[in-house]
């Protein structure tokens, strides 16, 4: 099968207006981050209704400065979801703090408001129960963050979180890798939900996102501190930027503040990125459009879970996560291993999103996780298949994903 049959699992949606904007950067002599930075910024910010952003390197990097930003630091806790990927939980080992898993909601996949209150509620009263297993025999630390995951673009639940953290000295921290541009009740991704509590959203900007800038990300947040610090911290913990020191009326001179990381962006990727957008919602119809056409196409297919949208919530459309049970007395990791196999033999890209981190060696290993902690994550990993899914999708390569599907259900279910 030649390169152009396969309908890859994702593919970046560019065209001459992205070279263009590249090719004038170019031609400007400066490269690094700079004025098409500041602007990238002004208006992603703009965008999703927040009063700063930061655009850095990844989203890994907005959530490190993020977590740093509001004072996590060794020993503390952050609260999260097992059913994400690497990013979200390693930053907070970049911290020496330790992610606190929570399960999972089993229809949005997102975290469990109700669990996530439980679990805070329990450390507060120093009940280790709620810690990962290898670590209740010790002190119960304090509690810092929250960190909720918007899974495949599908909001969280923002205003049950919100009041988990109101009141008390903890900040939320989301993981919005997924969620641009995605909306609950009415408010974009990016927005502060309501609520006394330190507020920071990060975003992706990946190849595979809904804009991407190749490898980027962006820091959101109302809160002056927050940015102020992440920006300090972005670039090595100097007082001055390049642009600072290098172009006319600039000085030299600065000072080291911190420790700090090289997680800037440069002004190539964010001319890419302004671009992007530009044509943003466009690009999210087009997605909506696939995933439209292929829940009316499985809705009459036995075994086939199509994904739910809840009311009063715009996604993303980041992934498209269809789920697979297998017949009665049939093992489940078979029947999807079988079921991917044959979309592939049919030309079709797919993916698996997420084995939960509980199930990794290295979390499994500190911490003494069994698959069995998170009983919803481990289950709903085992049936989850991602379809292609991406606004350059042409409408024959979405009919034969459709076919394919249709195919691979009729043998295996």
């Amino acid at each position: 099968m030649s390169r152009d049959e396969f309908v890859f699992f994702a593919r970046p949606d560019t065209d001459d207006d992205e070279r263009r904007a590249i090719e004038r950067v170019l031609a400007s002599g400066w490269l690094t981050s700079g004025e098409e930075c500041r602007r990238f910024e002004a208006e992603f910010a703009e965008a999703v209704g927040g009063r700063f952003a930061l655009a850095l390197n990844s989203c890994t990097a907005a959530m490190h400065l993020s977590l740093e930003a509001v004072g996590v630091r060794d020993g503390d806790l952050v609260i999260t979801t097992p059913y994400t990927f690497a990013a979200t939980a390693e930053v907070i080992r970049y911290l020496g703090a330790t992610p606190v898993l929570v399960d999972v909601d089993p229809v949005t996949l997102n975290i469990d408001p109700g669990a996530l209150r439980r679990t805070v509620e329990r450390l507060e009263h120093g009940d280790s129960v709620a810690l990962p297993p290898a670590l209740r025999d010790g002190p119960v630390g304090a509690v810092r963050a929250l960190m909720p995951v918007h899974i495949a673009g599908h909001p969280c639940d923002q205003q049950a979180i919100a009041a988990v953290a109101d009141g008390r000295d903890l900040a939320i921290v989301e993981d919005a890798a997924h969620a641009f541009p995605a909306a609950w009740h009415g408010g974009p991704i990016g927005t502060h939900p309501g609520g006394n509590f330190r507020h920071a959203v990060c975003f992706s900007f990946y190849a595979t996102k809904t804009i991407t800038t190749g490898e980027g990300g962006m820091l959101v947040t109302d809160d002056e501190a927050i940015v102020d610090r992440a920006r300090v911290m972005s670039l090595h913990g100097i007082s001055a930027t390049a642009r600072d020191r290098y172009t006319a009326g600039g000085s030299w001179e600065y000072e080291i503040l911190a420790p700090g990381f090289k997680y800037n962006l440069t002004d190539l990727a964010a001319s890419l990125g302004r671009v992007q957008l530009s044509k943003a919602i466009a690009m999210r119809d087009r997605r909506a459009s696939i995933a439209r056409t292929y829940n009316e196409a499985f809705a009459d297919l036995p075994g086939l879970e199509t994904p739910t949208v809840l009311s009063d919530c715009d996604t993303a459309w980041h992934l498209y996560q269809l789920r697979v049970d297998a017949p009665a007395g049939a093992d489940q990791r078979a029947v999807r291993a079988g079921f991917i196999a044959l979309l592939h033999e049919a030309g079709i890209g797919t993916s698996v999103h997420f084995i939960p981190l509980h199930l990794h060696s290295y979390y499994r290993d500190l911490y003494g996780y069994a698959p069995e902690d998170f009983p919803v994550a481990h289950r709903e990993f085992l049936r989850e298949i991602s379809l292609p899914i991406y606004s350059s999708m042409t409408d024959s390569a979405v009919q034969r994903v459709v076919a394919a599907v249709r195919s691979a259900a009729s043998e295996l279910l």
